[in-house]
Formats: C-alpha cells, sequence, structure tokens
C-alpha cells in the first residue's frame, strides 16, 4: 500500500500493516496531519490539533512496535472529542467558556487509549457543551459534512464524524446523550456506536446531562467499533455510574452467523415524518437481513412519541445542576472588572454560554424549580420509566431493534437554527434509546438521489454490544456502502 493511500484504510488494516511494518506509526500520524493541514479549512473538524504531541507518542509507538507490542491501537492516530479532558491540551468543550480550560489530567477512555498505545490527533469540534443536533452550536463555528459542505454533520459529535468522514482520523471518540454519536454517523456516512449506558466510563468527560451522557467511538467500520470498544469500555471506580459487568472481546463474535435473528421494526418509527427515501433505505437493509438468516416481526413501542418532551426537561434539569459549576471563579471564563459576586456570576455566564446553552439552563431550571418539580421533571422520569418498559417488552420477543438513525439525511446550514423544537425533532428515534440506557450503533445503509448518507440505526438489549457489531459487521460484509466516500474526497 503506498503511502499516499494510508487514509483509505481502515482502523483494522492500518493495524496489520503497523505489525508487518509496511509503514511506521510516525510515517501514519504525519500522513494524517498533513490532510488536516490541507483539508480541514473546509470542515472544520478540529478545535486543536497536537502536531508536537501526536509525532512524539508516534515515536513512542514504533519504539513498542519494534518490541513486539500487541496493544489494541499501538501506533494508530485518533481524534477525542473535545468534551474529554486531555492532559496539558485544551479542552473547550465547544464554548467560550472553557476555551482557556486546559486540564491537568486525563479522562479515563483518554487513558484508555493511551494505554492502547493509541496518537492523539488532536481534539474534534462540537456543539457547545454537546447541546445540539447539528454542530452549528459550537463556539468555533460549525463544522461541515465531508459529503457535502452546505450541509450539517450532525451533531453533537460534529466533528467526530467528519473527522474520520473526510479520512482526518481513523477513528474517533465521541458522546451521545441523545442520539450524539448515531445521528452524526449517520449523516456522514459512518459507523457510529453508543454503547449501554456505564459501558463506558464517563470520568474526565465533561458533563452535559449525567444519566444519559454515554461515551463511544466514531469509525469506519463495525470491525473498527468493536476494537474500539475493546479499549474504550471497562469499570472504573471513579465514575459511580460504571458498571462492573464482564467485558467480552467485541472482535471474537463479529462473523457469526444470523440464523435465526428475530429483528424487531417498531411501527412508530416508520410513520409521518419520515422521509421516503430513508424508509426505501431501510427496508432495503432489512431484506439483506433476511436474506442471511433473520426474521422480521413488526413491533410496538407505544411511548415513543412522549420520549422528545420527557428528554427536553430531564436532560436540560441534568445540565442546569451540572452546568452550575461554571461561575467564572474557579476555572474558565471570567468577565472583565466585576461590580461584585453577582454580577461576576451573570456576566461571566451571560458572555461565556450559547443561546443554546443558555435556553436549556432556563428550561432546566424552571423543571426543578419549587412548585413546578413534580409537575414536569418528576412526570418526565415517569414517561422515561414506561418508555424503558416498552423495550423490555419487546426484547422478550425479539433479538434487536431495527430502524432509520434520524428521519432525514443531513439538512442544510441554518435550515433548523431558527426553529429548535424542528431541530429537537431530529432525534426523535435515538431519545429513547439513551432514555432507557440501551445500546445503539448506526451504520450506513445507502445514500438518497441527491448523495447523502442515510444510517440503519440497530437497537439491543442491555450489555449487548457484541451482538450489535456482529449485526452490523455481518450486513458490512454482504454490502459496500461504509466503503463509499465522500464525492470529494482524495
Amino acid at each position: 500500500m503506498h503511502s499516499t493511500n494510508l487514509h483509505q484504510l481502515t482502523l483494522a488494516e492500518l493495524k496489520q500493516g503497523l505489525k508487518k511494518q509496511a509503514f511506521s506509526s510516525v510515517e501514519l500520524t504525519q500522513h494524517y496531519l498533513e490532510r488536516i493541514q490541507r483539508l480541514d479549512n473546509q470542515y472544520n473538524s478540529f478545535i486543536s490539533v497536537c502536531q508536537e504531541e501526536a509525532l512524539s507518542m508516534a515515536k513512542q509507538a514504533d519504539t513498542q512496535l519494534a518490541q513486539g507490542d500487541e496493544s489494541a491501537l499501538c501506533g494508530i492516530p485518533i481524534a477525542h472529542k473535545d468534551l474529554f479532558c486531555t492532559e496539558g491540551v485544551r479542552t473547550s468543550c465547544g464554548s467560550k467558556m472553557l476555551d482557556n480550560f486546559t486540564p491537568p489530567y486525563n479522562a479515563a477512555i483518554v487513558d484508555n487509549c493511551i494505554n492502547a498505545g493509541a496518537v492523539m490527533l488532536g481534539k474534534t469540534n462540537m456543539d457547545e457543551f454537546a447541546m445540539g443536533s447539528s454542530n452549528e452550536n459550537s463556539f468555533y463555528g460549525p463544522a461541515k459534512n465531508p459529503w457535502n459542505s452546505n450541509c450539517v454533520p450532525g451533531g453533537s459529535s460534529g466533528g467526530s464524524a467528519a473527522a474520520v468522514a473526510a479520512q482526518l482520523a481513523v477513528a474517533a471518540t465521541a458522546s451521545d446523550t441523545g442520539g450524539s454519536i448515531r445521528q452524526p454517523a449517520s449523516f456522514c456516512g459512518v459507523t457510529g456506536l453508543k454503547p449501554t449506558y456505564g459501558r463506558v466510563s464517563r470520568w474526565g468527560m465533561v458533563a452535559y446531562a449525567s444519566s444519559l451522557d454515554q461515551a463511544g467511538p466514531i469509525t469506519k467500520t463495525a470491525e473498527d467499533a468493536a476494537i474500539m470498544l475493546n479499549v474504550l469500555a471497562g469499570f472504573d471506580h471513579r465514575d459511580s455510574t460504571s458498571i462492573d459487568e464482564p467485558k467480552p472481546d467485541y472482535t471474537t463474535t463479529l462473523s457469526d452467523s444470523l440464523e435465526g435473528l428475530r429483528i424487531g421494526l417498531p411501527k412508530e418509527y416508520f410513520s409521518d415524518g419520515l422521509d421516503s427515501q430513508v424508509e426505501q433505505l431501510i427496508q432495503d437493509a432489512i431484506k439483506t437481513y433476511e436474506a442471511l438468516g433473520a426474521t422480521v416481526k413488526e413491533i410496538s413501542l407505544p411511548h415513543t412519541h412522549l420520549a422528545v418532551p420527557a428528554y427536553y426537561v430531564i436532560a436540560p434539569a441534568e445540565c442546569s445542576a451540572n452546568l452550575s459549576r461554571f461561575d467564572g471563579v474557579r476555572y474558565g471564563y471570567r468577565c472583565e472588572d466585576p461590580k461584585d459576586l453577582e454580577d461576576l456570576y451573570k456576566r461571566s455566564r451571560a458572555e461565556g454560554f450559547g443561546e443554546e446553552v443558555k435556553r436549556r439552563i432556563l428550561v432546566g431550571a424552571y423543571a426543578l424549580s419549587a412548585g413546578y418539580y413534580d409537575a414536569y421533571y418528576r412526570k418526565a422520569q415517569q414517561v422515561r420509566r414506561l418508555i424503558k418498559q416498552d423495550f423490555d417488552a419487546a426484547f422478550n420477543d425479539i433479538d434487536v431493534i431495527a430502524g432509520p438513525t434520524a428521519p432525514s439525511p443531513a439538512f442544510e446550514l441554518g435550515a433548523k437554527t431558527k426553529d429548535p423544537v424542528s431541530m429537537y425533532l431530529e432525534d426523535i428515534y435515538t431519545l429513547p434509546t439513551n432514555l432507557a440506557g440501551l445500546p445503539g450503533i448506526s451504520i450506513p445503509c445507502g445514500v438518497t438521489k441527491e448523495n447523502k448518507p442515510v444510517g440503519l440505526q440497530l437497537t439491543g438489549h442491555y450489555f449487548s454490544e457484541a451482538k450489535l457489531l456482529n449485526i452490523a459487521h455481518r450486513y458490512q460484509q454482504e454490502t459496500d456502502f461504509h466503503q463509499h466516500t465522500a464525492p470529494a474526497i482524495d
């Protein structure tokens, strides 16, 4: 493989190439850094690029590879979403509030990647504090979709999805509070996995809504996602929501037969509001599964329509509590010449937070306030339980739920910024998974007539990531949609 085409390889192929010494980690890292420098002004997928750190990590990886190091990511250049703390490297969360914040420690998953030998290329663009479905709420400007730079890449992990789709990194970490891994993966034609809540440590990840946030990988293929999840997943005693559950090797069952697999199609996911081209591509994907021996039945998740209102009470309530730490006192942005403490708080927050973050903090503070707590927050938590029970009942008869990741392909920049509610409805198929804490994956299943990618979403029962990756991988062995790259990518 000539070094000019290294970016076309998958993570699994790069691992093989490094092992066989077809190229070095330094060559590979320089190749990606050169691509970022040359191409990212079109996509704005990175907030920070760590040139010196990356090359130094790559040199170290080459030494380890020469000694026969078999670590899962040894020498592989990846990117981190800019809400995972990175020691000595700015962690901005896409916000003016943290534009000057350099953490003194690494997030758990950043350490996991370092321990596995990965090279950090930089930090990717995102909606401010992970609040958004389009990456248009970033202090650093929107990331652009490599398939069509007039379109959004999805959010909030838009930078991670755009970087992988533009082949500026072979994989990137991301986070999913209401669909923020799966929806950008769908819009950018890549693979995005949201693990079960508690499967991957949230320690050192800047919180948006603590009972919903979950970290996971964005990659080219399901096989690559399995390699990444082997590194990211695991118990962490520092995270009180981390679950001490045995961790399988996610790569060993990828090619298992799907004979007898029971797929459920929720009728609520195929109703008004779903783009007709998206629906057709999802139905075609289901036929591929039937050819592989799966059986399909219609199911009902009757409380699906309540997921958006429940989420947009619970998540803002948690964000209003989590973001109260940004007060201009300890770290982050501080206003000039405050008159007194109240002025310091008010102006630091007014100047440091963007519009969408302010909107959600206000909604959340209102929902938690005396007199409204029972009417809104408690009610939303009761609805959340009903949504979880819908899934529990469905999984008595089926193994996996399939459907669209998003109701439409990527929309144009600016198309929904004036209408927050239409933006919130983008998450209608992904939110229920987060409210129930279930794992989900989005894989490419074709492109529309306008050449925009579409994602198939698979949702499994708790801790069924190995099964989801197997189901996704078998589909990718039968189809080549995951190999399609954005037209302009060289």
